[in-house]
């Protein structure tokens, strides 16, 4: 049995509309979550990533304290961090440049990670949520984004189909 054409041409993606609408809603839901965390750093007048960066564990730790501080390093990372979340959150929701805002998701998830890694013996000032002794939070996410590289939903549902066209 022959599909008709406007069936065929409609779809021009092989995911199903279940695995569409769970991938897109995966990719807002994420950039929801860059998004709030980006406004929540920029209207706290007081937030700065010191804190967190002095409070560093592990291989890496050195560094990290060592942004902290530094007064012009430590004010490139706050404004790095706030306005970065926002630019992935909104590339992530409107489904633009989605494969950039992902690579820059994943690397700042990699960064908050080794900052201060989820190991046994590692105690921070702030309680960590979720951790489970190698896998945290962050981890999740980074791989739950690598999933929405792979399965570029942006092209379909999003500003990416008009930013980069099928062609014939």
């Amino acid at each position: 049995m022959q599909k008709s054409t406007s069936t065929a041409m409609r779809k021009e993606h092989p995911y199903s509309t279940l695995q569409l609408t769970a991938l897109v809603t995966l990719r807002v839901l994420i950039g929801w979550h860059f998004l709030y965390e980006g406004f929540a750093k920029v209207f706290n007048a007081d937030w700065t990533a010191a804190s967190f960066l002095l409070d560093s564990k592990g291989p890496f730790s050195s560094l990290f304290i060592a942004m902290a501080q530094n007064d012009q390093i430590l004010s490139f990372v706050n404004m790095s961090n706030k306005f970065g979340l926002i630019a992935i959150g909104l590339g992530l929701i409107l489904g633009a440049m989605t494969q950039v805002a992902g690579l820059s998701a994943v690397l700042l998830l990699a960064l908050y990670y080794f900052a201060t890694p989820p190991f046994i013996g590692y105690m921070y000032s702030v309680p960590m949520e979720g951790s489970y002794i190698i896998v945290n939070k962050n981890m999740v996410e980074a791989f739950a984004i690598i999933v929405l590289m792979v399965f570029p939903t942006g092209r379909i549902i999003g500003l990416d189909r008009l930013l980069f066209p099928r062609k014939s």
